[in-house]
């Protein structure tokens, strides 16, 4: 049975199920690409007497658009973990397997079949270091809620991994909404810093950007990710292949804060890890995740017409360095006091359905970057929109993948 006549079939359930959340499965087709911004707004806006209504109008729309659409749709109801926890009579909505396929339509080739020299080389176990810097609680007394589930699991300690896991949820898929699962499930050693002045921030950056110092990480308050908690490390850190540094937390033009609102530049965080003589680091891609604010300005949205809808002996110094923030310099970003902030989520969820795939970290982030602009923070549409931004310095590809792929 075709895609279009399951879905047709299946009208009445689906109608029937999705009434529980309107909007978030009309977000949802939106992010996919299965719905025009254009068709989204006309959606949103219909004149319906009840939310069934809407519902009816969003599954003929997805009928009407045919086969390719309606295989996604489908798809995209069964793999999607935020609509399964939502609507969990989908869990038990089987299909044909020659219906289901992965929502995106670029093609992508696997790891493998890639050119190995256009690909950093990455066989070190662990992968490499991921450090997270999470600043949470400030001098002023206030408090960046929701970080938390940005950096750590929420339920720490309640909800536990399997020893022979890595990363798995109680119901055995891996978790998109914290970067320390994320980056353990990729092959990662995980260490995170709390609540850092920007003297902290800095000896901490400096710390790891050599890990040849005397000092230890226990001195640095450092607390390495096991088991699904975060526990003080039993040995000193080493550099693998490949090095992540993730910054969460207040800032300004270029720059990010300590909890003393002191602040560190960007690119002194980005230049204490530059290519230098002997450096572990040299020559191996070096990743910055920095989730904080770039102004205080919101950022408008304009609506879109619809047809829119080599073998050198020598590196620079700054090569092999990806930088991506949250959002473009003179602008807010976004943080949901209980769902994390959007760009990070959108990370950890693209990193989960990009790296089984075999995409590299650019195209990853690309897909993060479209899914953040189409996201709305205000009932107006266009009122309120955030731009992450990337930059780097990549000579190669670089592509990660999960402990046991």
């Amino acid at each position: 049975m075709s895609a279009k006549d399951t879905t047709r079939n299946r009208k009445i359930f689906l109608q029937t199920t999705l009434c529980g959340d309107y909007r978030l499965i009309l977000n949802k087709v939106l992010e996919n690409k299965l719905v025009t911004t254009r068709e989204y707004n006309n959606l949103k806006s219909i004149c319906k007497e009840n939310v069934e209504g809407h519902v009816v109008e969003l599954v003929d729309k997805i009928i009407n658009k045919g086969e390719d659409t309606c295989q996604a749709f489908l798809s995209l109801l069964q793999t999607d973990e935020d609509l399964q926890t939502t609507f969990p009579e989908l869990r038990n909505f089987t299909l044909p397997k020659k219906t289901i396929k992965a929502p995106c339509s670029e093609h992508v080739l696997p790891a493998s079949k890639k050119k190995k020299d256009e690909q950093y080389r990455i066989t070190s176990c662990p992968v490499g270091v991921c450090l997270i810097i999470n600043n949470l609680n400030f001098q002023d007394g206030t408090t960046r809620t929701g970080s938390e589930r940005d950096a750590r699991t929420r339920f720490e300690g309640r909800w536990r991994r399997q020893p022979s896991a890595v990363g798995l949820t109680r119901h055995g898929h891996i978790r998109a909404d914290c970067l320390a699962e994320v980056f353990s499930w990729l092959g990662f050693r995980v260490l995170m810093c709390e609540d850092q002045t920007k003297q902290q921030m800095e000896d901490t950056l400096e710390f790891f950007s050599s890990l040849n110092d005397a000092a230890k990480p226990q001195d640095l308050n450092v607390k390495e990710f096991r088991d699904g908690a975060f526990v003080v490390p039993q040995d000193a850190p080493n550099h693998g292949d490949v090095f992540v540094c993730c910054v969460l937390s207040h800032g300004a033009k270029g720059v990010v804060c300590g909890v003393d609102f002191q602040t560190v530049p960007i690119k002194g965080i980005t230049r204490t890890f530059k290519a230098r003589d002997r450096s572990p680091l040299t020559g191996r891609p070096k990743v910055f995740l920095i989730q904080a604010c770039q102004g205080s300005l919101p950022h408008r949205g304009v609506s879109l017409p619809e047809h829119l809808t080599d073998d050198s002996q020598f590196i620079p110094e700054e090569a092999d360095i990806l930088v991506a923030v949250a959002t473009v310099e003179d602008y807010t970003a976004m943080r949901h006091k209980t769902d994390g902030s959007w760009f990070i989520q959108s990370v950890c969820r693209h990193l989960k359905e990009g790296c089984p795939r075999g995409e590299d970290m650019v195209t990853i982030l690309h897909r993060v970057n479209d899914q953040v602009s189409r996201k709305e923070a205000s009932q107006i549409a266009g009122e309120s929109k955030q731009m992450p931004e990337v930059r780097f310095t990549l000579r190669k590809t670089l592509v990660l993948s999960p402990l046991h792929n």
